[in-house]
């Protein structure tokens, strides 16, 4: 038999475990002297604070909210902010970047160079930028009156925000971030949907206008599915990062879970505590969006016979 010490699978197992080990070692020491320092400083670890009044008001609470609430429940009000924006921005990110994405495609030439050149602005311009320019240069800019500022009658924008039908309304600050987040990474997903579709071969094209499929449908029916195996793994990403950019919110005063969880910390002093759990939300947020489009991914996978 051979020696097990010339068994390459050996060596890659003990490889990995000497890693693992490594790692929770590194993390273990830098936890102990974590601890170390914080009890030289005379603090102490713990999350009994949140339990405690948090004596400040948040002006988006979309469940019942008083100052007199304890920070869990302000933390809470931050949360659903956070959460909120991101699904809007991902499903209306999603829709620009595939429409602009297929309009870059399109045979129309100033259909086409329309969509280039929001592509290349939006794309090379900071974010936070951008989300300032929509804040201060717009929203802010507009007159308390919408008579001006409707869109087919129906959506007004004004200074108090998005007003939709039926009284819906949306801050000045959510409409801001949920449009500024929806056009920067729509403008990243419109070139991931081209490059997708043209990575379809034109074969296919060809065969189904040969069966006499229009073009939308040829589009719909059989090259966009076929894309799908290319677009959803890059696409993911992007969700992940528009996740992540939803922090920015701090920057024009919305109350996101980093507003509120700063504001915590300002007031009770736990930074490593408010740190923590900042850091646990945002990556649970992300793993959630990764396992749900490893699904995805799954399922628009050529499956072998």
């Amino acid at each position: 038999m051979t020696p097990i010490w010339y068994n390459r699978k050996f060596w890659a197992i003990v490889i990995q475990l000497g890693a693992v080990f490594i790692a929770v070692a590194i993390a273990l020491q830098l936890w102990i002297n974590l601890t170390d320092n914080l009890q030289r400083l005379g603090i102490q670890l713990g999350f009994d604070f949140l339990n405690s009044q948090a004596s400040f008001d948040i002006s988006e609470t979309p469940v019942a909210y008083q100052a007199s609430d304890p920070y869990r429940r302000a933390l809470l009000v931050g949360l659903l902010n956070s959460l909120r924006v991101i699904i809007f921005g991902i499903i209306f990110a999603t829709v620009v970047g595939i429409t602009v994405g297929i309009a870059r495609l399109s045979d129309n030439w100033l259909v086409r160079k329309l969509a280039l050149i929001y592509v290349e602005i939006l794309r090379n311009t900071p974010l936070l930028l951008q989300l300032f320019f929509w804040y201060f240069a717009i929203f802010l800019s507009l007159p308390k009156s919408a008579n001006t500022n409707s869109f087919l009658g129906l959506i007004q924008v004004t200074n108090r925000g998005i007003i939709l039908p039926f009284g819906v309304q949306f801050s000045p600050e959510l409409s801001t971030l949920a449009l500024g987040l929806t056009l920067y990474t729509g403008a990243f997903i419109a070139e991931i949907i081209r490059a997708g579709i043209l990575s379809v071969p034109k074969g296919q094209w060809e065969a189904a206008k040969a069966l006499g499929f229009k073009s939308g449908l040829v589009l719909r029916l059989v090259i966009f599915p076929q894309a799908l195996r290319l677009i959803v793994p890059p696409l993911t990403s992007q969700y992940l990062n528009l996740a992540k950019n939803s922090s920015l919110a701090i920057a024009i005063g919305y109350p996101d879970i980093y507003f509120v969880a700063s504001t915590t910390f300002n007031q009770t002093g736990r930074a490593v505590e408010v740190m923590l759990l900042i850091m646990i939300t945002y990556l649970t947020i992300s793993l959630v969006i990764s396992f749900m489009m490893n699904l995805l991914n799954q399922t628009v996978q050529l499956k072998e016979r």
